[in-house]
Protein backbone atom coordinates (compact mmCIF):
# COMPACT_ATOMS: atom_id res chain seq x y z
CA UNK A 1 0.00 0.00 0.00
CA UNK A 2 1.62 3.63 -1.03
CA UNK A 3 1.77 6.41 1.37
CA UNK A 4 0.53 9.23 0.70
CA UNK A 5 1.96 12.78 2.19
CA UNK A 6 -0.60 15.28 3.54
CA UNK A 7 -0.74 18.80 4.93
CA UNK A 8 -3.40 20.85 6.50
CA UNK A 9 -4.09 24.52 4.90
CA UNK A 10 -5.61 25.59 8.61
CA UNK A 11 -2.84 24.83 11.07
CA UNK A 12 0.16 23.56 8.74
CA UNK A 13 -0.14 20.01 10.29
CA UNK A 14 1.89 18.33 8.20
CA UNK A 15 1.90 13.52 8.43
CA UNK A 16 2.00 10.62 6.01
CA UNK A 17 -1.28 7.98 5.84
CA UNK A 18 -0.80 4.44 4.32
CA UNK A 19 -4.40 3.91 1.94
CA UNK A 20 -4.91 1.61 -0.87
CA UNK A 21 -5.52 3.05 -4.31
CA UNK A 22 -8.82 2.33 -3.96
CA UNK A 23 -9.71 4.38 -0.78
CA UNK A 24 -10.64 7.91 -1.11
CA UNK A 25 -8.28 10.58 -0.08
CA UNK A 26 -8.20 12.45 3.27
CA UNK A 27 -9.64 15.65 3.20
CA UNK A 28 -10.16 16.88 6.82
CA UNK A 29 -7.38 17.60 9.51
CA UNK A 30 -7.44 15.30 12.39
CA UNK A 31 -5.93 18.55 14.15
CA UNK A 32 -8.37 21.43 13.35
CA UNK A 33 -11.34 20.04 11.14
CA UNK A 34 -9.44 22.26 8.43
CA UNK A 35 -9.26 21.09 4.65
CA UNK A 36 -5.90 19.09 3.71
CA UNK A 37 -4.16 19.33 0.74
CA UNK A 38 -2.11 16.24 -0.67
CA UNK A 39 2.01 16.79 -1.04
CA UNK A 40 3.57 15.47 -3.89
CA UNK A 41 7.26 14.57 -4.15
CA UNK A 42 9.81 13.11 -5.73
CA UNK A 43 9.56 9.34 -6.66
CA UNK A 44 12.62 7.43 -5.76
CA UNK A 45 12.62 5.43 -8.81
CA UNK A 46 15.85 5.05 -10.97
CA UNK A 47 15.93 3.87 -14.52
CA UNK A 48 18.91 1.73 -15.04
CA UNK A 49 20.41 -0.15 -18.08
CA UNK A 50 20.23 0.49 -21.55
CA UNK A 51 17.62 1.54 -23.71
CA UNK A 52 15.72 4.15 -20.87
CA UNK A 53 17.35 7.42 -22.34
CA UNK A 54 17.62 8.69 -26.15
CA UNK A 55 21.39 8.68 -26.19
CA UNK A 56 21.07 4.65 -25.75
CA UNK A 57 20.13 4.12 -29.49
CA UNK A 58 23.20 6.47 -30.58
CA UNK A 59 25.83 4.86 -28.64
CA UNK A 60 25.07 2.12 -30.70
CA UNK A 61 25.19 4.02 -34.04
CA UNK A 62 28.76 5.17 -32.47
CA UNK A 63 29.66 1.94 -31.81
CA UNK A 64 29.34 1.25 -35.35
CA UNK A 65 31.52 4.39 -35.97
CA UNK A 66 33.88 2.92 -34.53
CA UNK A 67 35.09 0.40 -37.72
CA UNK A 68 35.22 3.81 -39.68
CA UNK A 69 37.43 4.94 -37.68
CA UNK A 70 39.60 2.54 -38.90
CA UNK A 71 39.00 4.49 -42.17
CA UNK A 72 40.65 7.77 -40.99
CA UNK A 73 43.65 5.61 -40.88
CA UNK A 74 43.80 4.82 -44.34
CA UNK A 75 42.79 8.16 -44.89
CA UNK A 76 46.16 9.68 -43.52
CA UNK A 77 47.87 7.36 -45.31
CA UNK A 78 46.49 8.35 -48.26
CA UNK A 79 47.87 11.84 -47.04
CA UNK A 80 50.82 10.35 -46.45
CA UNK A 81 50.93 9.72 -50.36
CA UNK A 82 49.91 13.12 -51.11
CA UNK A 83 52.88 14.31 -49.51
CA UNK A 84 55.45 11.70 -51.27
CA UNK A 85 53.25 12.91 -54.38
CA UNK A 86 54.41 16.61 -53.27
CA UNK A 87 57.77 15.85 -52.64
CA UNK A 88 58.12 13.68 -56.13
CA UNK A 89 57.07 16.86 -57.76
CA UNK A 90 59.24 19.77 -56.19
CA UNK A 91 62.25 17.44 -57.63
CA UNK A 92 60.71 17.72 -60.93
Amino acid sequence: MPVYAYACTACGHAFEARQGFDEPSLTVCERCQGALRKQYGTVGVTFNGSGFYRTDSRAASGAAKAPTGGSSSSSSASSGSSSSSSSSSSSD
